[in-house]
C-alpha cells in the first residue's frame, strides 16, 4: 500500500505533466495559426511564482510556505493586470501572512502527519554531527562508524552524506535546511525512512522504499526545510 506522501508526490508530478503538456498545445497550435493565445500576457511572469506554489500545496504535507508564496503571486499577478492596487497588496500582505500563520499554529494537530508527530518523540542525540555548506561543497563519508545523527545546513552550497556503510543509530534524527542549496543523503537498504518536509520554491525528493515496519525495524528520520532549494534522499549500491 502506498504512503500518503507517495501519494502526494504522485499527485504532484501529474500536475506538472498537465501544465506541460497544455503549454506545449498552446504554443504548437498558436504556431499553426489554429488559434491565437497569448501566453506572454500581461503578468505571465507571476506564473513563475504561482505555479510553483500551488504544486507544493498539492505535493507537500507542509503547506503554510507554499500557501503564502502562492498568495502573493496571485496579488501580484491582479496587480500588474491592474485588477488591484500595488500599495494596497503590501497593505494587506503582513496581515493576510499573520493570519495563515495563526490559522497554522490553531490547526496544525489536524493537518499535522504521522511522521511530524512522531519526530515530536524524537530526541536529538548529543553525539550528533554539524555539517555546513555555505558558498561551498561538504562531502561527508561514514565508512563503519556509528552515525547517531546530524544537522546539515546548506546555504548557497551543498552537502553530501554517505551513510551507506554506516552504523546508523536506532531512530536516529537527521535535521537539514537548504537555502539556495542542495542536500544529498545516500543510504543503506536496512534503514526505513521517515520524512518530514517544509518547502517554499523548493522540494525534498524521498527516492527510498521502505520495507514493512516491525519492532526490529531501525527507523531514520529526516526533518527537512527547502527554501529555493532541495533535499534528495536516496539509495545507490556501494562501491565493493
Amino acid at each position: 500500500m502506498e504512503s500518503e506522501g507517495s501519494i502526494m508526490k504522485k499527485m504532484g508530478n501529474i500536475l506538472w505533466g498537465i501544465i506541460l503538456i497544455v503549454l506545449g498545445v498552446i504554443i504548437g497550435l498558436k504556431t499553426l495559426g489554429i488559434c491565437d493565445i497569448n501566453i506572454f500576457f500581461k503578468g505571465w511572469w507571476t506564473l513563475f511564482i504561482i505555479v510553483p506554489s500551488f504544486v507544493s500545496i498539492i505535493k507537500d504535507e507542509e503547506k503554510t510556505g507554499s500557501l503564502i508564496a502562492f498568495l502573493i503571486g496571485v496579488a501580484l499577478l491582479l496587480s500588474s493586470r491592474d485588477i488591484i492596487d500595488f500599495s494596497l497588496i503590501w497593505k494587506l500582505l503582513l496581515p493576510i501572512i499573520f493570519v495563515i500563520i495563526g490559522l497554522t499554529i490553531i490547526f496544525k494537530d489536524s493537518f499535522t502527519n504521522a511522521v511530524k508527530k512522531e519526530l515530536k518523540e524524537v530526541k536529538k542525540d548529543k553525539n550528533s554531527k554539524e555539517i555546513t555548506a555555505t558558498f561551498s561543497e561538504q562531502k561527508v563519508n561514514y565508512d563503519d562508524e556509528t552515525f547517531n545523527g546530524a544537522t546539515i545546513n546548506a546555504i548557497f552550497g551543498s552537502v553530501k552524506l554517505d551513510l551507506r556503510k554506516a552504523k546508523i543509530k536506532k531512530d536516529a534524527l537527521i535535521d537539514t535546511t537548504s537555502i539556495f542549496g542542495g542536500v544529498e543523503i545516500l543510504l543503506p537498504k536496512d534503514v526505513n525512512v521517515k520524512v518530514a518536509s517544509t518547502s517554499v520554491f523548493g522540494s525534498t525528493d524521498n527516492k527510498i522504499k521502505n520495507e514493512k515496519e516491525n519492532e526490529k525495524s531501525k527507523n531514520l528520520y529526516i526533518n527537512s526545510t527547502n527554501i529555493f532549494g532541495g533535499t534528495e534522499i536516496k539509495w545507490i549500491h556501494s562501491k565493493k
